[in-house]
């Protein structure tokens, strides 16, 4: 009988791991036996390493999972090993896609079912970020291949494949699963550093590149095993959003308290990574939920319990003793000085960027520009928020392109929720995704959440999930799984 090709190739592979396996101890030996210890070290990592790269490539499966973590802990891991690890995230992008290549020896990929608008939208946007590479105000090629990966290149590779490879429904359960225990990691690890304190290594951070912006005189703005607080706040709010809508929606008991559980407890996480910017994300998110909805008791809820934050907040000194509640509260100060040096950046950049349409090139500005392109005007003006580094970058051009192919997806995720979904459940994970992903976009006028890991690439995966929950509803309704049920 014919060796199915698959396992054909995970014979090849597993057999070449022995033989990787094999000459690493044999080389491990000399060099422990030399007293070279770092060169044994290193070797001892590699068979574990080629195991991992040859089950990603078996497993695409196993290998969505390695990318969800390497998405939530690569950049924070830099603390600890000073190497390129945010390329992992690449790196493992690149397998996933090689191994659905490969794959179409044992059986034929329909690439057409990429054929999406969202998808084509991507490419655009990828293709406007090609385009850059020959900007004449770009300062550096290095840089803009390090700043458009976040920004257009995980985009491109993340929405087809879903679309092609990770299309069922149990997909996005088992995402969302594997995101509620990230989420729980995360905030624990914060709650390490306020309650117990942060490791060595997290100090020497502290002290160095995050002294001016996280050791402030109020006390310490947590991060968790983020980049920095901004990113840790933006994520914790997206998440809350998500988690506590699906609460909502979720038929069991079981689902319903744990969602809830992990939606406050995100929540804390966002409190205490005391960003202000990222208020905005649950603030953005339910208050499109409420109009989703349709439901007169959810609306009440939501626009009430708004409005007595903003009272409690705006108007009153209740709380000032908790640091926390103390730094919120100035985002609603109008004197506040850094939202007057914002301002003041913003007329900078404007004036800069009245005679450059297509922007200074991506990876100009913010850290990218730091890095490479030191002491020009877009590296040493602060962009903040993830817009204005669109802008910085890319121009008014890239700029409006950017904020069309965002309101696309929430307008057609809107009415895919409003007019297309006709079961409580499946308007939950609608709303859930979308609602989410408007919030990211509300805190990323003052944040890089949008095109930081790790919501970027969860942004990515609910912008193809939603346009495949009409097919998912009728084969549920069909098999009997779920009702059609009035929605208001």
């Amino acid at each position: 009988m014919r060796r199915p090709e698959k396992n054909r190739w995970g014979l090849i592979l597993y057999l070449l791991f022995i033989a990787i396996l094999i000459i690493c101890m044999a080389l491990m030996m000399f060099f422990f036996v030399g007293g070279d210890m770092g060169k044994g070290l290193i070797l001892t990592a590699v068979p574990f390493g080629a195991l991992l790269v040859s089950s990603i490539f078996i497993s695409p499966i196993f290998g969505a999972a390695v990318l969800f973590t390497v998405n939530y802990i690569a950049i924070g891991l830099a603390r600890y090993i000073p190497a390129p690890l945010g390329l992992s995230v690449d790196f493992t992008l690149v397998l996933i896609w090689l191994s659905l290549f490969f794959s179409q020896f044992n059986k034929k990929v329909d690439w057409g079912k990429a054929s999406k608008p969202i998808t084509y939208l991507a490419m655009i946007w990828f293709g406007y970020s090609l385009l850059q590479l020959f900007n004449p105000e770009a300062a550096s090629s290095t840089a803009w291949f390090y700043a458009m990966r976040g920004v257009s290149l995980y985009m491109l590779l993340t929405i087809p494949l879903v679309f092609i490879l990770f299309s069922e429904k149990k997909f996005l359960d088992r995402l969302i699963r594997l995101w509620t225990f990230f989420t729980i990691l995360a905030v624990l690890k914060a709650m390490q550093q306020k309650y117990i304190g942060v490791d060595p290594w997290e100090d020497i951070w502290l002290n160095t590149v995050g002294v001016e912006t996280h050791l402030l005189p109020g006390g310490i703005r947590y991060f968790s095993f983020f980049s920095d607080s901004a990113v840790f706040g933006g994520s914790m709010g997206f998440s809350s959003v998500v988690f506590l809508i699906l609460a909502i929606h979720k038929k069991s008991w079981k689902d319903k308290i744990y969602f809830f559980f992990v939606g406050l407890f995100a929540l804390f996480g966002l409190l205490i990574s005391t960003t202000r910017g990222a208020m905005a994300a649950p603030a953005a998110g339910f208050a499109l939920y409420a109009l989703l909805s349709r439901r007169s008791v959810i609306i009440g809820l939501i626009y009430g319990g708004g409005s007595f934050l903003y009272v409690f907040l705006r108007y009153t000194n209740i709380g000032d003793s908790l640091y926390e509640i103390r730094r919120i509260r100035t985002s609603f100060d109008p004197n506040n000085p850094s939202m007057m040096v914002r301002a003041e950046n913003k007329r900078i950049l404007a004036n800069y960027l009245s005679s450059r349409p297509f922007g200074g090139g991506i990876g100009s500005a913010g850290n990218w520009g730091h890095r490479f392109s030191p002491g020009t005007l877009l590296a040493e003006t602060p962009t903040d928020g993830h817009f204005t580094q669109i802008w910085a970058d890319q121009g008014i051009v890239g700029l409006y392109l950017h904020l069309s192919i965002l309101a696309f997806f929430i307008v057609s995720s809107v009415y895919i929720i409003l007019f297309r979904i006709k079961t409580f459940e499946y308007q939950g994970y609608g709303a859930a995704m979308v609602c989410g992903v408007f919030g990211v976009m509300a805190c990323s006028y003052t944040s890089q959440a949008l095109g930081q890991m790790p919501s970027g690439i969860i942004t990515y995966a609910f912008m193809a999930y939603v346009w495949l929950l009409p097919s998912w509803e009728r084969e549920a309704i069909q098999k009997g799984l779920v009702k059609i049920e009035p929605l208001n």
